[in-house]
């Protein structure tokens, strides 16, 4: 009892030392937390130091597709150094596990990754160990700790060998989230399934979808801001269970018929105007979206002739039409979304309050997302129910009101000419 005493003692003289150093205020949540955190850490290095830690070797799972999902402990050989410095014989583990091999090569393939098959630092990996280290934080809810007492490397060895790898996965971001273009521009999808018994609706002006576009919150944990310290309002002390305006990503996605990423933005949660972003690059970049194409997104995202919503409540028979059809679309993008989350539970929640590095994970699995994809990788994950939330009015424009009124008009008379 008097050791785990001392070892309080000595995590809060820590914190308060690191609090007079950032002259950051903190709320007793946040204070709570980094004390909890500390003494966790102690207790485990006093544990590792009396030699209980056992060794295991995460690897990928030999399971059909080897996905990432599938990253399983197994006994075997640590990955680096032992804790009595001896360097044991490192598998390659790129063998018989083809999501590490392909994300290995493909670093490797990349011309800005030719000369870096070895991270710099005390803990040398080879790049397929990297891979392997990296696919295990991305696919699984496990912490650097955890990873750490794997491995056997120290937690800040593996922070940075992490932070390493989003950033060459990153670099590849032009190579795999690709706008489509051209030849690239044939995944498209009819408006309705309607048209493959009358494509004179096509003809007529009803569009091609092209992609869907929405978004999801990825949690992160995010440092009480001064301001909220220092307010005088009588409830300026946030409750624990209050979300922080920024304790979330918003992730904006366009998605193709094949669940590829073709755009991404990432912001903080506290920003709104959806789709801005993307509306004035299509404004700039008319091409984008040809004629004859357009994206489909849900409510709260702007209308406009290249973008279609749904309405808000159907006002008639015409509108509810519309919206059923439109639903179609707006499911799929939820199933990708899905999908995304299952093959990396990390996004599950981020446990970082640095916007820019949380970015940079989020964008990692975004774009090794795509890799998988290219690889045949298929995981499905399980649709989260939707809750309602307040959706902003945003202003509809003009031309995207005559572009929607004339589809409703187009499928409603398809319906009553019994064409579908």
């Amino acid at each position: 009892m008097e050791s785990r005493n001392k070892l309080v003692a000595a995590a809060g003289r820590a914190i308060m030392d690191l609090m007079q150093s950032e002259w950051e205020p903190l709320s007793h949540w946040e204070l709570d937390q980094r004390l909890d955190r500390a003494v966790e850490e102690m207790l485990e290095a006093d544990i590792m130091a009396q030699g209980q830690s056992s060794s295991v070797f995460i690897q990928v799972s030999p399971t059909e597709g080897s996905v990432p999902s599938q990253l399983t402990p197994e006994s075997g050989p640590p990955v680096n150094e032992s804790v009595s410095g001896h360097r044991a014989q490192l598998p390659d583990p790129t063998d018989g596990h083809p999501a590490v091999k392909y994300v290995t090569n493909l670093l490797q393939s990349s011309s800005t990754n030719q000369n870096k098959n070895r991270l710099s630092g005390r803990a040398r990996l080879s790049l397929s160990h990297t891979v392997l280290l990296s696919l295990t934080l991305l696919s699984k809810r496990i912490s650097y700790r955890n990873v750490s007492s794997s491995f056997h490397l120290e937690k800040g060895n593996i922070h940075r060998i992490f932070s390493s790898f989003c950033e060459r996965v990153t670099a590849l971001q032009d190579q795999l989230i690709q706008w489509p273009t051209g030849q690239g521009a044939v995944h498209l999808v009819p408006f309705s399934s309607w048209l493959a018994r009358n494509e004179g609706l096509e003809e007529r002006g009803l569009p091609h979808v092209l992609g869907v576009l929405g978004d999801t919150r990825i949690p992160i944990r995010i440092l009480t801001a001064r301001q909220d310290c220092e307010s005088d309002a009588p409830d300026a002390k946030r409750l624990k269970t209050d979300p922080h305006p920024d304790s979330w990503l918003n992730l904006e996605l366009v998605c193709n018929s094949e669940g590829r990423f073709i755009y991404y933005h990432i912001s903080k949660g506290s920003e709104k105007n959806r789709g801005s972003a993307l509306v004035e690059r299509l404004q700039q970049n008319p091409e984008m979206v040809p004629p004859g194409t357009c994206l489909i997104a849900r409510v709260g995202y702007p209308l406009t002739a290249q973008i279609l919503t749904p309405f808000a409540t159907g006002q008639s028979p015409q509108e509810n039409l519309y919206n059923r059809v439109v639903a179609t679309h707006l499911g799929r993008f939820e199933q990708v979304v899905a999908d995304l989350k299952q093959r990396f539970l990390k996004l599950t929640y981020l446990d970082m309050g640095n916007f820019e590095r949380a970015k940079a994970v989020v964008l990692t699995a975004c774009i090794l997302n795509n890799a998988f994809l290219d690889m045949g990788d298929v995981t499905k994950g399980l649709v989260e129910k939707t809750t309602t939330e307040d959706v902003e009015e945003v202003k509809d424009d003009a031309e995207g009101v005559k572009m929607r009124d004339t589809v409703v008009n187009l499928l409603y008379s398809g319906l009553e000419t019994g064409t579908s």
